[in-house]
């Protein structure tokens, strides 16, 4: 299929299915967008919305987050998952006052130069924050992609430059247009072409989708492993940092000791939260979020 194939009928089911979401409204400023996009990082939307709108209640500017110490957004940051995206929107936001006089640029290599901004969010916040064209390429929209105009169950390992030629491909010439149908992939993989269970009967491109028209082959390219969580480093690590972070002063090693039971990886995942600048060892022996001594 090609992308004039699927812009009309996308749009149209897209105009009468989107979800509400914050970020989408044209009320939301670029540093809202910004911040949307590192919380819905490896996020479900579900998860987001309520950290979402405490976060800009709290800091609705660069300006505001840049002037509260970095513990702070460790806290406010929850049970978000990858906390180092708390720091990372942290810095970003110093950066922003420090080079960019408290806005987030327009410019799509001064994006990518932003800590905590790689290319998928860099295009994402010039896409959606001002109006340009760009191939914002995420989860949803691979799979979407792979099975409507390459006829493949799944999307396989990603490649970013084989995905972002085949975005590119698709998006039509009109910047405004452009912006839309790049919601409208992400919302129909989200919400439609799912990756375990598609409602190909609820799906505006059935007739259309070359992976539907072949009869659903079943996939058999190579396999995107599957990532475990249980006793993991990840696991371990987020354990400690609720203890640290659920606490109004700095704790003891003791406290640390009654979160994770086997004391190697205990200490291992101890000294990666360190090392990355998310609990701070105190001189006398406790710990605490940065800032929060």
């Amino acid at each position: 299929m090609t992308g004039a194939g699927l812009v009309e009928p996308l749009l149209t089911w897209y105009r009468r299915n989107s979800r509400t979401l914050p970020w989408r409204e044209p009320s939301a400023t670029p540093w809202a967008i910004l911040t949307s996009e590192i919380m819905l990082q490896q996020t479900p939307v579900v998860r987001v919305l309520p950290v979402y709108g405490a976060w800009l209640s709290r800091w609705p500017s660069p300006a505001d987050l840049a002037s509260a110490p970095a513990g702070d957004a460790v806290r406010m940051w929850g049970k978000l998952g990858y906390p180092r995206r708390a720091l990372r929107l942290h810095e970003c936001a110093r950066v922003l006052v420090e080079r960019h006089g408290g806005a987030v640029p327009d410019d799509l290599e001064e994006l990518l130069a932003l800590p905590g901004v790689g290319a998928y969010t860099a295009a994402a916040v010039a896409t959606f924050a001002f109006g340009q064209r760009h191939p914002v390429v995420d989860t949803n929209v691979r799979r979407v992609v792979a099975r409507a105009v390459s006829g493949q169950g799944e999307a396989g390992p990603p490649s970013t430059t084989r995905d972002h030629a085949a975005v590119a491909a698709l998006l039509p010439a009109e910047p405004a247009v452009a912006v839309e149908f790049s919601i409208a992939l992400m919302e129909l993989g989200a919400l439609v072409c799912t990756a375990r269970g598609p409602h190909c009967g609820e799906c505006p491109l059935t007739g259309r989708c070359a992976w539907r028209v072949a009869g659903s082959p079943p996939y058999r390219g190579p396999a995107v492993a599957p990532q475990r969580f249980a006793g993991t480093d990840r696991q371990v690590r987020g354990r400690l940092l609720d203890v640290v972070r659920g606490s109004s002063r700095p704790v003891r090693r003791a406290d640390l000791d009654l979160a994770w039971s086997e004391p190697i990886q205990r200490q291992r995942a101890l000294d990666t939260l360190i090392v990355d600048g998310l609990i701070d060892p105190l001189p006398d022996g406790r710990f605490a979020l940065p800032g929060h001594h």
